[in-house]
């Protein structure tokens, strides 16, 4: 199998006019499945095309499994691609689409055909493989662009946007079907997306990027709960996370933040990462799931209440989205109710302080350790 790693990576168009990747360092360790995720024009498919040979590297170093491949052909880098239009050939049944590429390393028949018999078994496409790709369903032609890659048995999978042309039902089973075949593989994935579910569900490791840059490089679990600036808080998380703009505040040895003239207590663990910003606004962050309506009882010193109006109020089954203000901030709250919240409804809203975020304001930079 491979590791691949980037050092100090440049990419450049148009004779160095446009720097798309401007200094890129990271590495994918051998057997692990690690998602490129951003929005769209952040470099990350270039990133992917980069490791297939399919981009040339302006300036710095690409390895694949310790050996420079700057300059090697991508046919010889023993990876292999999925794209996100298929790319099946239209007048090749199933089984010749698959077994094409093994057709031109002249192998011999009968290894071909256990080869391509055993990819179908796995991504049970076998009744399908007298079949032309026009008359599959797109989850079942993705699957044969997975199977004619499975068959080279490649160091690495470059897996670009795969599922982004299926719908929300095969995305998801689709989404647990690479799962699996990577565990089965094990080989090296590389995978970009730009939604973030589906690399919060796949990834052993995500790189957000953004113009180029990655701003974190971390487990799906770290990402969520310690986000690296305010770009990856919002990124990660859906509905994205809450931002407010408030004051720190200290009264004897604790420290509140104010906004919008309500007061939260700031937990211990916290304060003293907020001890510089006394008297200075910062950035709270807070994700929808950490806001609940509150209903009556005893409210813990780390939260606080404040009463909204819901300007919107959306079902989606065992839980409701409230949208509402907090000066001049539009907020979500996720609330797992099983009355209706009618959308101008005045809600009481309970915000749990302990999962709160804090982000200095001119470098959207997290805070200490959150």
């Amino acid at each position: 199998m491979a590791s691949i790693k980037f050092k100090n990576v440049i990419k450049s168009f148009d004779d160095g006019k446009v720097t798309v990747i401007p200094d890129l360092s990271f590495e994918i360790k051998d057997k692990e499945f690690v998602v490129l995720v951003g929005p769209s024009g952040c470099g990350k498919s270039t990133t992917l095309r980069m490791i297939a040979g399919l981009e040339d590297v302006s300036g710095g170093e690409l390895y694949i499994d310790d050996k420079k491949v700057n300059n090697i052909a991508p046919k010889d880098r023993d990876i292999a691609m999925v794209f996100q239009s298929y790319a099946l050939y239209p007048h090749m049944s199933v089984y010749k689409n698959m077994a094409f590429a093994l057709k031109l390393r002249k192998m011999p028949k009968k290894e071909i055909d256990e080869k391509v018999r055993w990819a179908a078994s796995i991504l049970n496409i076998e009744p399908y493989l007298d079949r032309r790709p026009g008359a599959l369903s797109g989850g079942q032609r993705q699957r044969v662009a997975l199977g004619r890659a499975m068959v080279r048995n490649p160091k690495v999978f470059l897996l670009d946007e795969p599922l982004s042309n299926l719908d929300a039902k095969l995305r998801t089973e689709m989404r647990s079907q690479i799962t699996m075949l990577h565990k089965r593989l094990q080989t090296t994935f590389v995978y970009v997306t730009h939604d973030q579910t589906e690399a919060m569900t796949m990834a052993d490791r995500i790189a957000v990027m953004d113009k180029g840059v990655i701003r974190q490089y971390d487990t799906p679990q770290k990402l969520y709960s310690e986000p690296a600036d305010m770009f990856v808080a919002g990124f990660i998380g859906s509905p994205r996370m809450n931002f407010i703009d408030c004051t720190v505040i200290r009264k004897g040895k604790i420290f509140y933040v104010e906004f919008s003239g309500e007061m939260m207590r700031i937990p211990s663990a916290k304060a003293k990462n907020l001890a510089s910003y006394e008297n200075r606004r910062v950035i709270l962050g807070i994700r929808p799931e950490h806001i609940t309506e509150h209903t009556g009882g005893e409210i813990a010193e780390e939260n606080c209440v404040i009463t909204a109006k819901a300007e919107i109020a959306e079902m989606t089954g065992g839980e409701v989205n409230v949208y509402f203000d907090v000066g001049s901030r539009r907020c979500i709250a996720r609330i797992r109710t099983d009355r209706k919240i009618a959308s101008g409804e005045t809600v009481r809203l309970l915000f749990d302080c302990n999962t709160a975020h804090f982000f200095d304001k001119d470098t959207s930079k997290a805070i200490g350790t959150v």
